[in-house]
């Protein structure tokens, strides 16, 4: 049997006035996945544990069966991860992100998390420049895609920066810095590379990145291998380092699309053609889309809802089309809830629906966040609804 496991990045939200009160992902078109619902299992799932940071990094971990309390290092060891880099044990991992500040002090704001969603070709060169005019011994500029990249700091496991609380850029979207810059001033070298970086970013720089953000450190991550740990050989589908690093952490395949792009307008064809040829000789897919949460981040309704119903249409759909009288065990969530008027991630639960040969049917007609709560079924550990799925599907006893 197959298995595919299809993650809405951010899809979970909250009731809007401005769509009569229902969520994004009831105001959007989604006959398949509701198709799927009706003669699936559909409940909720407490991706994120107690404690821990509503973050992709710590939910993907837990939607791929690894517990996040156990494994969970940071969101930037993760990322390098994805890019294969040699790291030594008391390395600190940062995830670096290039951002848009109203100014550098503690009178200013965050403007934008993504530097206006800048592109890798745009952002590579200002990561390379940081390298050569600021790089040393100890920091390393690491360039990444758009404005997702890293720093790594050699020998900060052993110090106090590994246990320093930065805020993620996008939580605090048009909210104040000052508590972050004053996190960071607890060290001076640290200090000197942000200021440094600020002021080589007003040179001769045409995008929206005026600022570097260090956030999100942590020693070298180390997962199990997920086909000794659940007896399927898997592959990861996504356009993020953060889902890729997790891949190549717990030995799984690791598939780049071309023109995959984390935003709404993405290659969701290339993602269905991807799962389907490794299925061919696979056992496991996992298809992450991140335009939902890119659209929560931005507070776009109408983006997101749309987000959601391509989601539907262009990937959930084909992929349903293609396996028809196939044996395959679906499971279909998002990783966190992005509420449009909070901007960030929260810690609700999240809505889930697994379909397989012989599982009780809910009946329900819609899938959704109100739908999902209404059948009482709730997984309490994130790490656990893969097992639960499987178990559904008589893949594990």
């Amino acid at each position: 049997m197959k298995v595919l496991y299809l993650v809405a990045d951010g899809m979970g939200d909250w009731p809007l006035e401005e769509l009569g009160g229902r969520t994004p992902l009831e105001a959007a078109e989604t006959p398949h996945m509701d198709a799927l619902a009706r003669t699936g299992i559909v409940g909720r799932c407490k991706t994120i544990p107690d404690g821990m940071a509503p973050g992709s990094d710590v939910a993907n971990m837990a939607l791929l069966g690894f517990d996040p309390a156990r494994h969970h290092t940071g969101r930037g060891p993760i990322e390098a991860a994805a890019q294969g880099l040699k790291l030594d044990a008391d390395d600190l991992v940062w995830r670096l992100n290039l951002v848009t500040v109203s100014q550098l002090d503690k009178d200013g704001f965050m403007r934008d998390y993504s530097s206006g969603h800048i592109t890798t070709e745009q952002s590579r060169p200002l990561i390379e420049r940081l390298q050569r005019k600021i790089g040393n011994d100890v920091y390393e500029f690491v360039p990444g895609i758009q404005y997702r990249h890293l720093l790594i700091q050699k020998g900060g496991a052993l110090t106090d920066d590994a246990a320093m609380v930065i805020n993620p850029p996008h939580d605090i979207t048009d909210k104040t810095i000052k508590m972050d810059l004053r996190a960071y001033s607890r060290n001076p070298e640290l200090w000197d590379v942000i200021f440094h970086a600020h002021d080589l970013l007003a040179e001769d720089n045409p995008t929206k990145a005026n600022s570097i953000w260090p956030w999100g450190q942590g020693r070298p991550l180390m997962l199990p291998d997920f086909a000794e740990t659940f007896k399927l050989n898997g592959a990861v589908i996504s356009a993020v380092d953060l889902i890729k690093g997790l891949g190549f952490a717990s030995g799984m395949k690791v598939i780049d699309v071309e023109g995959a792009t984390g935003l709404l307008e993405t290659n969701y064809d290339g993602k269905v053609r991807a799962a389907l040829e490794y299925l061919k000789t696979g056992d496991f897919a996992f298809v992450h889309l991140e335009g939902p949460d890119e659209c929560g981040h931005g507070g776009e309704i109408e983006n997101k809802t749309e987000a959601i119903r391509r989601f539907d249409a262009r990937v959930v759909g084909p992929l349903r089309e293609a396996l028809r009288g196939e044996d395959v065990t679906w499971v279909i969530c998002c990783d966190h809830y992005t509420p449009i008027v909070e901007r960030t991630h929260t810690v609700d639960p999240v809505p889930f629906v697994v379909n397989a040969p012989g599982v009780q049917p809910s009946g329900l007609e819609f899938f959704n966040e109100k739908t999902a709560d209404s059948t009482g079924i709730v997984v309490k550990h994130g790490h656990e609804l893969l097992g639960f799925a499987l178990k559904q599907a008589g893949i594990l006893s």
